[in-house]
């Protein structure tokens, strides 16, 4: 019998035209895998398929960006007896909180297990592929985000990087089909994370776009000086790009203590510059709020477009689901520290009236802008996955003092904070990048990590219930991976 390969095609296709509509979506199919990849289109609804994959509520739709990941660091108010206060007491044991764990590691190694059917068939079959760098591009894809989503297993399920023996083992898969997966030591599965990371690298240098061109020209193609021969090159802050790598690398140097190699990757990043000598990746200010850009997506390196936003702000905020506060102290003073100036505390969320009269504040990173226009300049439908901002924590941490408190002031002038209070030493500066972890990142995953890589105290992570013991190693997940 046949393979069958169920491929959620997404055709990101942005006319440059009097069209009304600028993204086309096209139904779901099942396509068997031996016509799949007989051609070079059916290569990229593959890869359109992974990135769809990602966008599960299981991971980055929800549980791995806002859902389950913020909980674990109490970031909403919550209902006595739900699943999100079991996830907040860290009550690992209890039957739903397994249930959703299970699930984001089942749906991180199902996807993991997509890409490595397309590595697979990218050999054996790459003569179908006949558009200059097309295979360098889908190789070079697969690999990064196969280590991007490895590497969002270890931080998760395996042990805290300052006690590697004490915790979890978990396998490196990297290939497709049935048989055990050997679970490897913590180092072993380092070493395949940069691995990958370095041979993505290797294959993007030379081509990827994102290099050479802005942002703005990458979702504008032909015009300008961009015209690529496919349009699959455009758009590549929606997709793993070099850029993304070096973010990547950056992210996880600093997760294993290597700061002066997170220090040289996320420098990179911040100083690549456009053919103009502009600054390719720049920080958000107040002026994106004031156009409603509350998720910033300038400063995404890579975010996922997600086309059902509306859906999603109405199900999960809208509803007064992911809330918190009643009042504007708990956002304000609390989370903020009564700043007056701080552009989040500002703008970044909303008081909502629920049908029962109740009143919540909601972050509005979320909301999308409701549009009729075609262009998708003022679309801000994008899951962040690497921010610039992100880039300069790293910098201000893993830099020489001297040169990351340079890297913070640039930090905070850009969220329009005093620089009245600048640290005066090394570890007054590691905690106020962690506080601006929980600030800057709130609804996106990244401050739970931030807490476990540096292993931080119950008084450190704020809003947690005084029930909880605060444990930041989770059960290995009592399924077995899917790998095809």
């Amino acid at each position: 019998m046949k393979k069958k390969l169920i491929i959620t095609c997404i055709a990101a296709v942005f006319l440059v035209s009097s069209c009304n509509k600028y993204l086309d979506v096209l139904p779901k199919t099942q396509i068997p895998e031996e016509a799949l990849f007989d051609s070079e289109q059916g290569f990229k609804d593959a890869l359109a398929g992974v990135y769809i994959n990602a966008k599960n509520e299981n991971i980055y739709g929800r549980h791995l960006s806002y859902g389950a990941i913020e909980s674990l660091i109490s970031s909403w108010d919550v209902s006595s007896g739900t699943v999100e206060q079991q996830i907040g007491l860290f009550n690992y044991q209890e039957e739903k909180v397994i249930a959703i764990f299970n699930g984001t590691f089942s749906q991180q190694y199902r996807t993991i297990a997509h890409i490595n059917l397309i590595l697979e068939n990218l050999e054996s079959k790459r003569a179908v592929l006949k558009t200059k760098n097309m295979y360098e591009l889908i190789k070079a894809e697969c690999l990064a985000f196969r280590a991007y989503l490895h590497f969002d297993l270890i931080r998760l399920y395996g042990p805290m990087p300052l006690e590697p023996s004490k915790g979890n083992q978990l396998a490196y898969v990297t290939t497709f089909g049935k048989g055990l997966n050997e679970h490897i030591s913590y180092d072993q599965f380092k070493l395949r994370i940069f691995q990958d990371l370095q041979d993505a690298e290797t294959l993007f240098k030379p081509f990827d776009p994102i290099i050479k061109y802005s942002l703005t020209e990458l979702r504008r193609p032909n015009t300008g000086d961009f015209f690529p021969e496919d349009t699959y090159f455009a758009y590549r802050p929606l997709r793993m790009n070099y850029y993304a790598v070096k973010a990547l690398e950056a992210r996880a140097h600093l997760w294993y203590g290597e700061k002066d190699l997170a220090f040289a990757a996320a420098s990179e990043v911040i100083e690549a510059k456009d053919s103009n000598g502009a600054q390719k990746f720049k920080l958000g200010t107040g002026a994106d709020f004031t156009a409603k850009n509350f998720a910033l997506t300038g400063e995404h390196i890579f975010g996922l477009y997600e086309n059902n936003m509306n859906k999603t702000y109405t199900n999960y905020f809208g509803s007064g689901m992911y809330r918190k506060g009643t009042t504007v102290t708990t956002i304000s003073r609390d989370l903020y520290g009564n700043t007056g100036t701080d552009m989040r505390e500002a703008s970044l969320w909303s008081l909502i009236t629920l049908t029962n009269g109740s009143k919540y504040y909601v972050i509005s990173k979320y909301m999308p802008l409701e549009l009729t226009a075609t262009s998708i300049d003022n679309d801000y439908k994008q899951i962040p996955m690497l921010r610039i901002s992100e880039m300069y924590l790293i910098a201000a941490e893993a830099a020489p003092f001297a040169q990351g408190i340079e890297y913070f002031k640039q930090f905070r002038a850009a969220r329009n904070i005093s620089q009245l209070a600048v640290p005066q030493n090394e570890p007054e500066l590691n905690n106020q990048i962690l506080k601006e972890y929980r600030k800057e990142f709130y609804a996106e995953g990244q401050a739970f990590f931030a807490f476990k890589r540096t292993n931080a105290p119950k008084s450190q992570i704020l809003f947690v219930p005084t029930a909880a013991t605060v444990n930041y190693l989770l059960p290995m997940p009592t399924v077995e991976i899917t790998n095809q």
